[in-house]
């Protein structure tokens, strides 16, 4: 898990975050992360909106809620959700522009115009019609139910691999790949030295290749050295068939002939 190892709270400092999985980034010293009003309100509102939902793609509960930038709207079927341009996560609040966020919530009020009721059931008629213009503006957003509000199961949102890929720990062009995969497919496979890759088919589904393609492989694993040789090139890591990894990620589907 994340560890956080900054103790002033000057935003000229620099302190480092990092995890069990490789990495390290210096970011500016911040005050200690509490739950503002605005979070707990909006957290508590996400929880009574995925309660109106029969199926939800995002979920089932329990689910915890993600800074994703999630818009939730209302029409005659019920509640759904969309997604801004970006979403903000918390620590990102201390680098980000406020310019650059208010064309968030331009955008967000540009779509909420044709949600009306959905503006007033949220009470947030003055939050989308506030310019943001400071560090205050930008953290209320940040913290929004317009920001804070997309609803992920833990496993997609903060757990590491073996349990889950969660978009805190892992590219989200990859992540977002198990929301909409074959249920017989497996996204993540573990490679012969116990090291987990995120694989997608070449081939359409019932075309018969078996080949799978290197989507993400970690430092450890031994295939990331020729996963870095093909994207030097431009190329992609191609494996065959009958390599393990592809063996493993179509297992659910052998003598289906599905892939």
């Amino acid at each position: 898990m994340a560890s956080d190892n900054g103790t002033g709270t000057d935003a000229t400092q620099t302190h480092t975050e990092s995890e069990n999985l490789p990495w390290t980034i210096r970011v500016k010293d911040h005050p200690p992360r509490a739950d503002s009003p605005e979070y707990v309100q909006s957290r508590k509102r996400l929880h009574e909106l995925m309660a109106t939902l029969d199926d939800p793609f995002y979920g089932p509960e329990p689910i915890e809620d993600h800074h994703g930038g999630g818009l939730w709207l209302k029409d005659a079927q019920g509640w759904f959700m969309v997604r801004n341009l970006a979403g903000i996560e918390w620590s990102a609040q201390f680098c980000a522009d406020p310019q650059r966020v208010d064309l968030l919530r331009q955008n967000a009020r540009r779509l909420y115009a044709a949600f009306p009721d959905a503006v007033e059931e949220l009470g947030i008629r003055e939050l989308l019609d506030t310019p943001i213009t400071d560090a205050d503006g930008v953290a209320r957003w940040t913290d929004s139910i317009c920001n804070a509000s997309v609803p992920l199961e833990r496993k997609d949102h903060s757990a590491e691999l073996p349990t889950g890929g969660g978009v805190h720990h892992y590219p989200s062009p990859i992540t977002e790949i198990g929301f909409f995969k074959q249920a017989d497919f497996d996204l993540w496979v573990t490679e012969d030295s116990g090291q987990q890759v995120a694989v997608a088919p070449v081939g359409k589904r019932g075309s018969g290749d078996g080949r799978v393609q290197v989507l993400y492989a970690p430092e450890q694993s031994a295939l990331r050295p020729k996963l870095e040789q093909a994207q030097a090139k431009g190329d992609a890591l191609i494996l065959a068939e009958n390599h393990p990894v592809a063996q493993a990620a179509f297992a659910r589907q052998n003598g289906k002939k599905k892939h």
